[in-house]
């Protein structure tokens, strides 16, 4: 590792105004959007932080890729190019492109989910629990202690509990449990990382109970970099090198590129067994597109097969890690509560802990994220219990175990003082945080709500 100041390991070759408001134009535009960030227009916002999926800038390979992209509906070199990528990281057979990571995981569930079944995995995150809900199936989260507690350091806390999954195989039957998943990183406790010794140890229980492990491997690049960084062993190990080892322990992976594949839209369904994959390239031409394409342009091949190898390169890993770690220390020496330790692709601000003052029937995360925009044109986004809360039978809200305001941080995206403006205003608005009121749901979509719920000021 050098021994230089980390920097960004790039320059800029062209920008993008970022528009200026006032704090009276985004009052008028929360209310206009119901208390929802996602209903804002992007052009209302000045640090959009509400995700990381397919909001980075892309390289200048990727964009050469764009213009080698070949159209051709069928056997398609750009296809070629992907899948040759695909299979040297993850060493599986079969590739089926998809147009993001919700289309793989509803391609796969819906071959091998059936009403009844549970999928256990250390957490999953939104789009996968609804693909596993919509088969009639239930989403069985099985995430280690430790994630429990936000201010822990424990360098894994996104493992899956070993114990807990091993006592469940043991008390269902084997025919009720179609698969095991493991997230990477766990997005829903913090972007924290999984480690390789736990990956092995959910193989070697999926071995004994003849279970198939898949992993969804969103942010699996910066996944193998905190591997190399915190697990014994592995300090001098290349990430690719990591990463090929933690596929090599799974029998398929979900993969939505608009993460660690530097893209802006695309994923990938990889599998080794080549009869499930049939069936899912039968699902994939109905649905998506033809196997060679899967609901994708060439171009947009093409620029994924360059971004899932730059994702892997140690000078970026370093500088996307550090950049998250630096505005995660600042918030904590400021009396912030946030999830520790730095995760690889956001900042999770703890809001049960700084709005104590509100339940979690009154959606303190949801209030905190919406504060950050009106201070700062800052959108960050909810991860609590309007985006995993549920209602009972008698429409009682059920509150979820978190509220996080999470901001994602988009690839190669901001510099240094777009950073140093989002630590400051979050550092006002946390200041007055026991000002704040609470809000109520007031029209819910009847899955994943969060992305169109309609809120309004408690009366």
């Amino acid at each position: 590792m050098s021994d230089l100041p980390i920097i960004e390991p790039f320059r800029i070759k062209s920008v993008e105004p970022i528009p200026i408001n006032s704090r009276h134009t985004r009052e008028h535009a929360l209310k206009r959007a119901h208390y929802n960030l996602f209903a804002l227009e992007s052009t209302e916002v000045m640090i959009d932080l509400l995700t990381d999926s397919g909001t980075g800038a892309m390289s200048t390979e990727q964009w050469a890729g764009v213009l080698r992209g070949d159209e051709s509906y069928a056997g398609s070199p750009s296809y070629r190019r992907f899948q040759d990528v695909v299979r040297s990281i993850t060493g599986m057979p079969e590739v089926i492109p998809t147009h993001q990571g919700r289309a793989a995981e509803h391609i796969l569930f819906s071959q091998l989910v059936k009403p009844g079944m549970t999928v256990p995995n250390n957490t999953h995150f939104d789009t996968t629990r609804a693909n596993v809900e919509a088969q009639g199936g239930t989403a069985l989260d099985l995430v280690c202690d430790q994630a429990h507690l936000p201010e822990s350091d424990y360098p894994f806390k996104g493992n899956m509990n070993l114990k807990r999954l091993e006592t469940f195989l043991a008390m269902t039957n084997r025919d009720q449990v179609p698969m095991v998943m493991v997230t990477v990183t766990n997005n829903a406790v913090g972007g924290q990382p999984v480690s390789m010794e736990n990956i092995r140890g959910v193989r070697r229980i999926c071995d004994v109970h003849k279970i198939p492990l898949f992993i969804d491997a969103c942010r699996f690049a910066e996944n193998a970099w905190f591997i190399s960084q915190r697990e014994d062993g592995y300090g001098d190990i290349a990430p690719i090198d990591i990463a090929r080892e933690a596929f090599s322990l799974a029998d398929g992976v979900t993969m939505s590129c608009k993460k660690d594949g530097m893209a802006n839209i695309g994923g990938f369904l990889a599998l080794r067994d080549s009869s499930t994959a049939q069936n899912c390239r039968n699902v994939l031409i109905r649905t998506e597109g033809f196997p060679t394409y899967g609901g994708l342009a060439g171009r947009d091949l093409e620029a994924i097969a360059v971004g899932l190898l730059e994702a892997l390169e140690p000078d970026y890993l370093r500088y996307r890690t550090r950049s998250i770690a630096y505005l995660v220390e600042k918030l904590h020496d400021g009396g912030v509560p946030v999830v520790r330790p730095p995760g690889g692709h956001a900042v999770y601000i703890d809001a049960k802990r700084a709005m104590r003052h509100l339940s979690a029937h009154h959606f303190p995360a949801q209030v905190l994220a919406n504060e950050i925009y009106l201070a700062g044109g800052i959108r960050g986004v909810e991860v609590g219990s309007v985006m995993f809360g549920t209602r009972d039978e008698q429409g009682r809200e059920l509150p979820a175990e978190r509220e996080l305001v999470r901001l994602a941080f988009p690839r190669r995206t901001y510099t240094q003082s777009h950073v140093d403006y989002v630590a400051e205003i979050i550092l006002r608005v946390v200041r007055k945080a026991d000002q704040l009121g609470g809000l109520q749901i007031t029209w819910q979509a009847p899955s994943l709500r969060h992305f169109t719920a309609r809120l309004a000021p408690l009366e």
